[in-house]
């Protein structure tokens, strides 16, 4: 799948926005999409990230998915450094792409967090006795980010 240029989604109508066949993704003001990534195989979210135009043109082209950083200011292909790649498997938009849904075959350890774990969603909010407190779940980490990410 090649992407040169997307449709401008200012200039459709909300009815071809919601129902009809061209992809125009709705980039924010600072030129971002919220993106979700979730397990192909039973579909548990792993992430939440930012693409901007390059990252989504580049994710299509190579079926490797590819996000921005807004930490960094940088475009991130997923895995080059921890080796845990996302394989895209298939893209869907919500109603009014503004949010893409990235189905993925998470490639490697099975680690989508950079904290070493399968997925970024590892606690629960829960109130203890009136202190909202986070909980993390007993799923150990899949790798150590201090020897994954040394500098």
């Amino acid at each position: 799948m090649t992407a040169n240029k997307f449709s401008d989604p200012k200039i459709l109508s909300a009815k071809q926005l919601e129902s009809g066949d061209i992809f125009a993704p709705k980039f924010n003001n600072a030129g971002l999409i919220m993106v979700i990534a979730s397990d192909v195989s039973n579909n548990e979210i792993l992430m939440v990230a930012h693409m901007n135009e390059e990252a989504l043109k580049l994710t299509l082209q190579s079926g490797i998915v590819h996000y921005y950083s807004r930490s960094r200011s940088a475009l991130w292909k997923k895995g080059e450094t921890s080796g845990e790649i996302q394989k895209l498997i298939e893209m869907r938009t919500d109603c009014d792409q503004d949010v893409l849904l990235l189905k993925v075959e998470q490639v490697g350890r099975g680690a989508a967090c950079h904290t070493g774990r399968k997925s970024c969603f590892y606690r629960r909010v829960v109130d203890e006795n009136g202190s909202i407190l986070l909980k993390t779940d007993n799923e150990p980490r899949i790798f150590d980010p201090a020897e994954v990410y040394k500098k």
